[in-house]
């Protein structure tokens, strides 16, 4: 019994390590055992026994796992649409590859337009190095600014073009060549080079006891501040002191203008009020002489009215005579000051000289910047400092540093323009399509505008004034509000309803605009051509409304 254990021991044992040595080389026993009958019956049995227990295992795996799969399958198809998991794969490879392609063809256009900025650069340089004798300034700045605008569109598509290209601040296989750190930046509308160190100036040293009566006359305000502004040379000339003349003959300057800034400027007493005049001179003052720069269409150009009203401010005068015979005030000749000297030069200590607004004399001297008087300021005659201020304050609160001012006169404008050859009175539309062109190349937001015009016309050129899409303001003084605080100081002082204040007002706002368009033919604009000249604030691009054209339609004469 215990051999036959032995043995079965053994022979269970050379099974198992046979099957789990399948790989090692089989082992022969050499025991005659080894053959009997028995143990090669056992040895059978014991194998089906074991590939049925473990067929048995895998068979009941299966069918588990049949049964759990689509259990889990299910769910899945029910939630997911599989159609979109292979079509999602398509169209990535897709897109990559048109994605490619737009990258490539983004930076080929981005290659063509660096070279073609390269090329404007170079005609940049080697066109303005210098300008051409044959062009005029203003020419010459508007094929510049044309170049420079085509410099800074290029410029524009690069940086568009290269925006998905970009990683953080650097700029992939390519670069932008910017103009304005290059030198190429270019201010069109720049403030103009007035060389006030070369002015050609007089001395105003008045004489002890000589005055000098000023009479102006004709037109509006405007007319009256350039013949007073001719007065002052007179009176530089002939080294007398000017009287300003009495509001009750003429404006209220002290409104308008501060008297003693001009002595100031001067640095002596030469201009001196009406009243401060009939004081030194009792109440009662004699002009000795009284001259006529004009003899016609009538003598000094002044009627018996005002004759009369100078006769009741207590000034008793001789009879007029004319400088020359035959001065007319529609055709002024030249005049130097050596005629000047000539004719109104004398030892009376009270002259007067009548209107001088069209005076021709020594032109080149008169209008340059400053004026032809020395003195330590930008300009003689300039507005009050409350004027001033208050100009200030509503640029402040409504405009703004850059903006264009625009003079548009329209009442009774329409005759006077039509009398002239060209006319000067444009239509709503071609004065927009004008003021259009200026907003664009001076690059300006909003505009100012002073006008007489109706609303019907306003509204209509607000309507049409408009850039790349976009309406420009356009911008007057509003009535009066309260809670606005730019004009308190006029109504502090009682001067709010003055129609000249608020000229003057008008005028120094629009001298002091970036750019400024005035209306050919107004001696309102020409005083503000004047302020900006003075104060250094005129541009390159100041001109007149559709300055170079005429009006595409004017009507006939009545």
């Amino acid at each position: 019994m215990d051999r036959h254990s032995s043995d079965e021991d053994d022979d269970r044992q050379t099974l198992i390590h046979q099957n789990d040595t399948k790989h090692l080389p089989r082992q022969i026993s050499t025991s005659p055992r080894a053959s009997t009958a028995p143990r090669s019956g056992f040895h059978i049995e014991e194998l089906e026994s074991q590939i049925r227990r473990r067929f048995k295992l895998t068979f009941n795996k299966r069918y588990l796992f049949a049964i759990f799969l689509p259990l889990v399958l299910i769910p899945i198809f029910l939630s997911t649409d599989i159609r979109s998991l292979f079509s999602s794969n398509i169209s990535s490879l897709k897109f990559n590859k048109v994605s490619d392609q737009l990258k490539e063809s983004q930076l080929q256009a981005l290659y063509l337009l660096n070279q073609q900025l390269t090329s404007l650069l170079s005609l940049w340089n080697h066109t303005f190095v210098n300008s051409n004798d044959n062009v005029s300034a203003v020419q010459f700045d508007d094929i510049k600014a044309s170049l420079l605008k085509q410099i800074t569109l290029n410029k524009h598509i690069q940086q568009t073009l290269l925006s998905p290209h970009k990683t953080g601040s650097t700029l992939q296989n390519a670069t932008v060549l910017d103009p304005a750190y290059a030198g190429y930046s270019f201010d069109r509308c720049r403030k103009g080079d007035l060389k006030f160190s070369e002015r050609r100036t007089i001395e105003w040293k008045p004489k002890p006891n000589k005055f000098l009566f000023a009479i102006c006359l004709s037109g509006q305000m405007s007319n009256h501040l350039i013949c007073l502004e001719k007065h002052m040379f007179f009176a530089a000339v002939l080294n007398r002191a000017l009287v300003i003349p009495s509001s009750k003959f003429d404006y209220q300057y002290n409104r308008v203008l501060d008297t003693e800034h001009i002595n100031d400027c001067v640095g002596k007493k030469a201009v001196i009020p009406f009243e401060d005049f009939m004081e030194m001179k009792k109440n009662h003052a004699h002009i000795d002489r009284f001259i006529c720069y004009f003899s016609s269409p009538q003598p000094c150009y002044v009627d018996e009215e005002h004759l009369k009203k100078l006769r009741s401010l207590g000034i008793s005068m001789g009879k007029l005579e004319s400088a020359w015979k035959n001065e007319d005030i529609k055709k002024p000749s030249q005049k130097t000051i050596k005629d000047l000297e000539e004719k109104f030069a004398s030892d009376d200590d009270v002259i007067a000289i009548g209107d001088v607004f069209f005076a021709e004399m020594e032109r080149d001297w008169v209008t340059q910047p400053g004026g032809p008087i020395a003195h330590k300021c930008k300009t003689l005659i300039e507005p009050s400092k409350l004027i001033l201020l208050t100009a200030q304050r509503f640029i402040q609160t409504f405009l703004g540093s850059n903006f264009i001012a625009l003079h548009f006169r329209r009442h009774g404008f329409l005759k006077f323009c039509n009398a002239k050859k060209p006319s000067c009175f444009y239509p709503i539309p071609q004065a927009a399509d004008c003021i259009t062109r200026m907003v664009e190349r001076a690059n300006t937001p909003i505009i100012y505008l002073s006008t007489d015009a109706a609303e019907s016309e306003t509204g209509l050129l607000q309507s049409m004034v408009v850039l790349n899409g976009k309406t420009i303001p356009l911008v007057k003084r509003p009535p009066r509000n309260s809670a606005e605080k730019w004009d308190a100081l006029l109504y502090r002082h009682g001067i709010e309803d003055d129609p000249q204040v608020e000229a003057m007002l008008d005028k120094t706002i629009c001298a002091m605009a970036s750019v400024f368009i005035g209306a050919p033919g107004s001696t309102f604009t020409e005083d503000i051509l004047r302020l900006r000249k003075d104060w250094g604030t005129a541009s390159l691009c100041d001109e007149y409304l559709c300055q170079g054209e005429g009006p595409n339609f004017v009507a006939g004469e009545e």
